[in-house]
């Protein structure tokens, strides 16, 4: 009978440790989640991710939010996430989370830093492919002082100022900062930045927009702005492209160049000093605004694939390479109709340059300072242009430049931005 019982015993305290061994489980897996799900990161070539790193899998709780650093090697540019993303906070922040709801495989994709130029009203500035900015012209108000500056992915010019995008996120900015132009310290997760004569704007990862400078007409009012994914600036007045297609703008609006609020089917937006450009998807072109030299008569133009606009005369590009333009011609700016093989336009103050598909230029308008003496230039992979000068991009990170020279903004040979 003793034997029995203390069987009996025994059997139910093996029952009762299971039980309390099954409800401990319980209690650590609510309280302190279970370790079910893999995280398998990879990253292209040009960079790595550096948090958590990419020795995994890594093993994490069902519901755990794992940050993500993304970091990319000299002279290459984070681009976004790619792979199982659809719980990534932010694809195109190089500095973001993912929740683990599931095992998820991503991969870090990195780009290499593409060189460009860009022209201020009296000063040229560099990207190099390592990051790094160079400038000449004029710098009385430290608009070239860009020596320190590294990192940096995309620039752009305002009248007296430059602004450079950092491969992080982060903008730098020198030059006249009278009205603010350049107060871009704070900004963070800006993925495109833009400029004119006194303000500057930056669109955001999470496609708001910031902007500062000249604000006397609400040109920088851009806080309520959303889905943005593309920004102008015109010379007093600022416009936005949604995510779906549509346009929004502030700013000086006397000529109408704000009323943009019924276009739709956007794909690109460009703007001249009082008027606004759209490119719609069908090919066709709309504009509004300033229009006594006939700058926003595009409605008869088809199957244009970029627009372009400066001071007082819009440019279009059509898809079979031959070129459109109306407004001031005083200068023959809009002499364009025998242009061919055009790839890319780009408008100065008075002067249209054509990129042409075997790499050389042609320009036409107001020459008195040779702006478009760009008949022997080879090899070119990017123009640019402002008031008074044109500035060329090689293919072998060379570049030439042609007009206005007083401030020296065209002495840039010895450049090699590759």
């Amino acid at each position: 009978m003793k034997i029995i019982l203390n069987s009996r015993r025994h059997r139910y305290v093996v029952i009762i440790s299971i039980v309390l061994i099954a409800v401990a489980l319980i209690v650590l897996m609510v309280g302190h989640g279970w370790p079910a799900h893999n995280l398998t990161i990879a990253s292209s070539a040009g960079g790595s991710v550096t948090t958590p790193g990419e020795a995994g899998p890594y093993a994490y709780d069902e519901g755990t939010v794992v940050n993500l650093v993304a970091t990319p090697d000299a002279g290459y540019q984070f681009v976004n996430w790619i792979g199982d993303v659809g719980t990534i906070a932010d694809v195109n922040d190089a500095a973001t989370n993912i929740t683990m709801n599931g095992d998820y495989s991503i991969t870090a994709n990195f780009a290499q830093i593409t060189p460009m130029v860009a022209a201020g009203r009296f000063h040229t500035v560099g990207l190099k492919s390592d990051g790094t900015v160079v400038a000449v012209g004029a710098n009385l108000d430290g608009q070239c002082d860009v020596g320190a500056w590294t990192d940096i992915t995309q620039i752009a010019t305002g009248r007296y100022h430059t602004v450079g995008l950092s491969s992080n996120g982060t903008v730098v900015a020198v030059g006249c900062n009278f009205d603010g132009q350049c107060d871009v310290g704070a900004w963070t997760d800006i993925v495109q930045v833009a400029a004119h004569e006194y303000h500057t704007v930056g669109l955001s990862s999470d496609d708001t927009v910031v902007a500062v400078g000249y604000n006397d007409y609400g040109q920088c009012d851009v806080g309520a702005w959303t889905d943005i994914v593309q920004v102008a600036a015109g010379r007093f007045h600022m416009v936005g492209l949604s995510s779906d297609d549509t346009v929004v703008a502030v700013g000086y609006n006397d000529y109408g160049q704000c009323d943009v609020s019924a276009w739709t089917d956007i794909t690109q937006i460009a703007t001249g000093r009082y008027h606004t450009v759209g490119l719609s998807s069908d090919g066709t072109v709309v504009a509004v605004g300033y229009n006594d030299y006939g700058q926003c008569d595009v409605g008869a133009w088809m199957d244009i694939t970029q627009i372009a606009a400066h001071e007082y005369h819009t440019v279009g590009l059509s898809s079979d390479g031959t070129v459109v333009a109306v407004g001031y011609n005083d200068y023959g700016q809009c002499d364009v109709s025998a242009w061919t093989y055009i790839v890319r336009v780009a408008t100065g103050r008075y002067h249209t340059v054509g990129l042409k598909s075997d790499g050389t230029v042609v320009a036409v308008g107001y020459n008195d300072y040779g702006q478009c003496d760009v008949g022997v230039w080879t090899d070119i992979v990017q123009v640019a242009a402002h008031e008074y000068h044109t500035v060329g991009l090689k293919s072998d990170g060379t570049v030439v430049a042609v007009g206005y020279n007083d401030f020296g903004q065209c002495d840039v040979v010895g450049w090699d931005l590759n």
